[in-house]
C-alpha cells in the first residue's frame, strides 16, 4: 500500500469514529438550565373584564338590555302632599316631572317603561300641562280627577287615559292607612288590564331621549354640585345629595329621604334637570298656566357637577340644549323639576 493511500484510509476511519460519538440535539440546546429564573407569560384572565354587550337600549334610561323595548310608556299622576309621603312605585319610574299645581304645592308625573312597579300612588288629579308632558311620550295617562282645563283636554282629545273618578273602588283602591284624597292607589296589573279592555295600543316604537356615552359621562365638566336645594314652598323643599361612590343623587323632601313605601328602596338618580318656565295663576283656586313651549334657562346636574344650559321642547319633551357642546342625560333615571325662577328657587353647594 502506498503511503498516500494509507493516510487517506486513516483519516476516513477517524471521521467515521467521530460521527458515531454522542450528538447534542436541538432539544438539549433549547432546554433551559434548571437554575435559571423562569419568565411567566401573563394569562388572559388577568386582563380587565369587558363590559357586557346588550342588544338594545331602553329609550328613557339609556341602559342596555336584551329584553323587548316596545312596551308603551305609562304616565301616572302621583300625589306629593306631606300626608301622601312616602309614595309607592316612584323608585321604578324612568322619568319624573315635578311641577307646581295649586299655590306652592307640587305633584309628580311619573313615567314608567323599563320597570313596572307592583303598586303606584297615591294617585291624584290631572292638570293640562301634566297631560302635555305625558303626551310627549304618548303615554297612557293615569289620574284620579281633573281640573276644568284638563277635563276639556281629556274628554275632547284623542288621549288614552284612565280616570279614578270612574273606577274608584274597582281599578283604583282606597288604602285604609290614609285618608282621601291621599289614599287612591292602582296596580300596574290593573292599568294594563283596563288598557287592553279599552283597546289601547300597548306596544310602540319609542323615540329615545338624548344620552351621553360612557366615555362622555366620565368627561362631564362643570362646577361641583354635591347638594341641591329647590324651594317650592312650605313643606315642599326638595333636596338632592350626591353619592360619589355610586355616581347617583338621592332625594329628600323636607329633610326626609324619598323612599318607596313598600320596599323602602331609595330614589337614586343619574340626572337632575331643573328648567325655568313662566308660571301664571289663572283662577281663584290658585291653578296655573305653565309655559312648556318657549324654552329657557336650565341647570343639568350629573356626576356631582352642574352645567348651566338651556331647555327646549322637542316633540313635547323637555330636554337640555347647549351651544357648542353636547348636552344630554347620563344613562339612568332622571327627575325634571320645573320652577318659576331658578335664581330664587334653586341653590347648590
Amino acid at each position: 500500500m502506498k503511503k498516500g493511500l494509507f493516510v487517506t484510509v486513516i483519516i476516513a476511519l477517524f471521521l467515521m469514529l467521530a460521527a458515531c460519538g454522542p450528538k447534542e440535539t436541538t432539544k438539549d440546546i433549547d432546554k433551559p438550565d434548571s437554575d435559571e429564573p423562569k419568565t411567566e407569560v401573563p394569562k388572559e384572565e388577568d386582563e380587565a373584564p369587558k363590559e357586557p354587550e346588550f342588544a338594545y337600549t331602553f329609550p328613557l334610561t339609556g341602559k342596555g338590555t336584551n329584553d323587548a323595548l316596545n312596551d308603551r310608556v305609562v304616565g301616572v299622576m302621583v300625589n306629593n302632599a306631606p300626608k301622601a309621603r312616602p309614595q309607592s312605585g316612584l323608585h321604578k319610574a324612568d322619568v319624573v316631572y315635578e311641577v307646581l299645581a295649586e299655590g306652592r304645592i307640587t305633584r309628580f308625573l311619573a313615567l314608567f317603561q323599563s320597570e313596572k312597579p307592583e303598586i303606584i300612588g297615591p294617585v291624584r288629579s290631572a292638570r293640562d300641562y301634566y297631560i302635555r308632558l305625558s303626551n310627549g311620550f304618548d303615554a297612557i295617562y293615569v289620574h284620579h280627577g281633573w281640573s276644568p282645563s284638563a277635563k276639556n283636554m281629556l274628554v275632547g282629545g284623542n288621549i288614552d287615559s284612565l280616570n279614578g273618578l270612574y273606577y274608584d273602588g274597582t281599578l283604583f283602591k282606597r288604602a285604609s292607612f290614609r285618608r282621601a284624597p291621599h289614599n287612591s292607589y292602582i296596580t300596574y296589573e290593573n292599568i294594563i288590564k283596563e288598557s287592553k279592555k279599552q283597546k289601547y295600543e300597548l306596544k310602540q316604537e319609542i323615540p329615545s331621549l338624548p344620552f351621553l356615552t360612557e366615555e362622555e359621562v366620565k368627561a362631564v365638566e362643570g362646577d361641583p354640585a354635591n347638594t341641591i336645594t329647590i324651594t317650592y314652598g312650605k313643606y315642599y323643599e326638595v333636596q338632592y345629595k350626591y353619592q360619589p361612590e355610586k355616581g347617583m343623587y338621592i332625594r329628600f323632601s323636607d329633610d326626609i329621604q324619598t323612599i318607596d313605601r313598600e320596599t323602602e328602596i331609595p330614589i337614586e338618580l343619574s340626572n337632575i334637570f331643573i328648567a325655568e318656565a313662566t308660571h301664571q295663576v289663572i283662577d281663584s283656586a290658585g291653578r296655573r298656566r305653565v309655559d312648556l313651549e318657549s324654552g329657557g334657562k336650565a341647570l343639568l346636574f350629573q356626576q356631582g357637577k352642574v352645567q348651566v344650559v338651556k331647555w327646549v321642547n322637542e316633540n313635547g319633551r323637555i330636554v337640555p340644549a347647549a351651544e357648542g357642546k353636547k348636552a344630554a342625560f347620563a344613562p339612568g333615571k332622571t327627575w325634571i323639576n320645573i320652577v318659576p325662577a331658578i335664581d330664587q328657587d334653586v341653590k347648590y353647594n
